[in-house]
């Protein structure tokens, strides 16, 4: 089993490139490296990215409410199948005081901080699912909730973890991994990788046992106090560019299926929309983006901008915009915060990862073809070697950069043409998306940001241009056909030339 962990006319120089190389994150070496103070107030003053429409930052909790607040770090435990349930394993949970899931005192050297960090990426658990509701747990002691379900090579199931805290054993859910991972044709997992269709045979990874993240009962935890509706509004409004699809429903009963994104790469988050998608995305190549996201909501600096991210999105987040409150006095507050040492050391081991490179590659006279293509096309413009992103953003279409904008120095002054919506019309809208690195593009599910290509042969398709195109990925509510506006470099070129190229893209 794999455990490892959504042409360009002007010319970037290589000496960008080569800023980008230096410039991007590195893994800190040494032993005993000290915890960093995560929420730092003076790094998150020019962290995010001012939001287009308002040209002002998203606020944060102070250091002082976050850090008001006790760190939670608990070690998380498999959820077995009931006919795979090793004998006692029941009894034994029930015996256990609370463990930590990254236990600094055994952490000495860099090579310790990366593998607490692997460990913690896969079984960290999410807060707002845990549960000690005795009618969840026998859910999760129903051999029927396992049925037709993917059993792991130990008899373990993917996604639900048994949690042990102070106040005794709770059922819970992974965190980053329920969503960022990989399903392989085999059945193996790889935390980190990027989210797409399961392969055909393969059974469903989780079984049927409630409190995934995005599902009702957990939603209503944290946006405590309100319907399906109400969350659906304080998810999604965009106050200062409304939408009417979105406005319209806040006060009529919702159906929670509504609530996905009715497509496994694709994910609903808070401050994105059902109808301006956002992939889930690839975190084996962080190490060679300067941004967060997309859209570039958030600077990424280091290891401590991953664990900031991560901590951002699992309950430090005020949904505060200028002069626009999304969350009551209730929900507006520090409930919770993972560890400083959990958060860093999935940091550090984000930023250490590398994409796997493709065992089957083309011969090196096609790859040499394809690179020469590459470069003739002007792809190393922007997507510049070694890194194959130059770290730069570009304009939305529609969106004029401010004069007196923070990341000025880091945007290209062009668009690529791509669907607009998530960058101009939703609160991570920053009036940006970056550029992303193609290392890794070769076993990416979906392309994108919004996820809507499926592969490299229909990205290099003219004919996604059309109205009646029907796209591979995400199409949206409703839809099935649908043109893919943007990117439109590499599409008239002759199928030998096009079969170059995209054989070189498979082996970056």
């Amino acid at each position: 089993m794999r455990f490892s962990l959504h042409r360009i006319v002007l010319v970037v120089s290589l000496t960008a490139g080569l800023t980008s190389l230096q410039s991007r994150p590195r893994v800190q070496n040494g032993p005993n490296i000290a915890v960093p103070r995560i929420w730092d107030d003076m790094a998150l003053a020019d962290w995010a990215t001012p939001v287009a429409g308002l040209n002002v930052r998203p606020a944060h909790y102070t250091s002082a409410e976050y850090y008001g607040v006790s760190a939670d770090n608990l070690k998380t435990y498999p959820v077995y199948h009931p006919d795979s349930e090793p004998p006692g394993y029941w009894q034994e949970l029930q015996k256990m005081k609370p463990e930590p899931l990254v236990d600094i005192s055994r952490i000495r050297t860099n090579q310790d901080w990366i593998a607490a960090g692997e460990l913690a990426l896969r079984e960290m658990d999410s807060f707002w699912s845990r549960t000690a509701d005795p009618a969840d747990i026998a859910i999760a002691r129903d051999p029927a909730a396992f049925e037709g379900r993917l059993k792991l090579p130990d008899g373990s199931v993917f996604g639900p973890r048994w949690v042990v805290t102070p106040t005794g054993v709770m059922l819970s859910w992974a965190a980053c991994s329920n969503c960022h991972r990989q399903d392989h044709a085999d059945g193996s997992i790889t935390a980190g990788g990027p989210r797409g269709p399961r392969s055909p045979g393969v059974p469903p990874i989780n079984p049927a046992i409630p409190g995934a993240q995005g599902s009702p009962p957990v939603l209503q935890r944290f946006f405590v106090g309100d319907s399906l509706s109400m969350i659906r509004w304080r998810m999604f409004s965009v106050p200062w560019a409304p939408d009417d699809r979105i406005e319209s429903v806040r006060d009529v009963p919702l159906d929670p299926g509504t609530l996905n994104a009715g497509d496994p790469g694709i994910f609903n988050r808070p401050h994105g929309s059902p109808f301006y998608a956002t992939k889930i995305v690839d975190l084996q190549n962080l190490r060679y983006s300067r941004y967060l996201d997309a859209t570039a909501t958030h600077r990424l600096r280091g290891p401590e901008d991953v664990a900031r991210y991560a901590a951002f999105i699992s309950g430090a987040d005020p949904m505060d915009f200028g002069p626009h409150r999304l969350l009551t006095d209730e929900q507006r507050r520090m409930r919770f915060r993972y560890a400083d040492e959990v958060l860093y050391a999935i940091g550090l081991y984000l930023i250490s990862l590398e994409p796997p490179k493709n065992p089957n590659t083309a011969s090196r006279a096609t790859l040499d073809r394809g690179e020469q293509i590459f470069r003739s096309e002007g792809c190393v413009n922007c997507h510049t070697p070694p890194d194959y992103t130059n770290g730069k953003l570009t304009l939305a279409d529609g969106f004029e950069l401010p004069p007196n904008h923070p990341n000025r120095n880091d945007v290209v002054q062009i668009s690529v043409g791509t669907d607009s919506g998530l960058a101009l019309k939703k609160r991570k809208g920053t009036g940006f998306y970056k550029v992303p690195s193609l290392r890794g593009v070769w076993y990416r599910p979906r392309l994108l940001h919004d996820g809507s290509i499926a592969t490299l042969e229909e990205m290099f398709d003219a004919s996604r241009l059309n109205s009646n195109h029907v796209p591979g990925g995400w199409k949206g509510p409703g839809v099935t056909e649908r043109a893919i506006q943007g990117h439109p470099f590499g599409l008239n070129l002759k199928a030998d030339d096009k079969n170059a190229l995209l054989a070189f893209l498979r082996s970056l």
